[in-house]
């Protein structure tokens, strides 16, 4: 299992990020890059799930009819909504195995990133051993892992003084702003299930509701947490991420949650 993490997703992110480096000579920019390919590569599988999303939204008036027809039954309304989904072919669940997959992703750019950006000195000869040899390095190679005012190696934060406690930067700051943004675009299924929620007799699926609301804003602030202490080169590589993320999902959805934010500036625009 070990071997297959290693050939599969280990040393491939590791030789990718060299060549690109070597490319670019910028680390940087070689993360960015390295973005868009994975997020390229993974179109075929998030697509899927985005447009499965979709359709379950699409078919939530008549999911509200099935909770008023059924009332309290929740074995019958189960299968009522599963006859619906396969009617419409539509599947609730397609969209967890791309969040199952950029996870295993991550952990492994994670392994990838750290290897390269402490690379230097002897640690060189260590990263050569997972280098094809047309990628190899020089004995005393340091790499350049300062892109824009970030040290790749190092957490996107800022120290102030008299400041206590650390503030986060730039890329931390996007990376959750367009996470939030992503998640924002999604809630009108929310929305629509807050409400179904209120309409029926028993409370059991509010809970499921409030969970989904919360997960706006919650992982937002978990990027934010965890970048306290993540090389901020993850860090580019989670905003890149994200902000195609919210792209891809604006041509199969539209901008979703956004729409009445946008409307509201637009009416204030014109008002002036």
């Amino acid at each position: 299992m070990v071997q297959l993490w290693q050939y599969l997703l280990f040393r491939p992110f590791v030789n990718a990020l060299i060549f690109l480096y070597r490319i670019s000579g910028n680390f940087g920019i070689a993360v960015v890059v390295l973005t868009l390919i994975i997020r390229s590569i993974l179109i075929p599988l998030t697509l899927p799930s985005l447009k499965a999303a979709k359709k379950i939204q699409e078919l939530a008036p008549e999911l509200e009819k099935l909770k008023k027809k059924h009332g309290s039954d929740k074995q019958k309304l189960m299968q009522a909504q599963m006859a619906l989904y396969k009617q419409h072919g539509a599947n609730p669940a397609a969209g967890c195995l791309p969040q199952i997959v950029q996870l295993i992703i991550l952990i492994a750019l994670y392994q990838s990133f750290y290897q390269v950006l402490r690379a230097s000195g002897d640690i060189i000869a260590k990263l050569n051993k997972l280098l094809i040899p047309a990628l190899k390095l020089a004995e005393g190679t340091v790499i350049n892992i300062h892109f824009l005012y970030l040290d790749l190696s190092k957490p996107d934060v800022f120290h102030l003084p008299g400041v206590p406690f650390p503030i986060p930067g730039v890329f931390l700051l996007l990376a959750a702003i367009t996470q939030f943004l992503s998640s924002k675009m999604m809630q009108p299924v929310v929305a629509v299930e807050r409400k179904e929620a209120k309409e029926t007799k028993e409370k059991s699926d509010d809970v499921a509701v409030a969970m989904q609301s919360q997960m706006l804003y919650l992982f937002p602030l978990m990027t934010i947490l965890i970048g306290f202490t993540f090389p901020s080169g993850l860090v580019v590589y989670w905003f890149v991420f994200s902000l195609f993320a919210m792209v891809q999902q604006y041509f199969v959805s539209g901008w979703g949650g956004l729409t009445p934010l946008f409307k509201k500036m637009k009416g204030k625009s014109e008002g002036r």
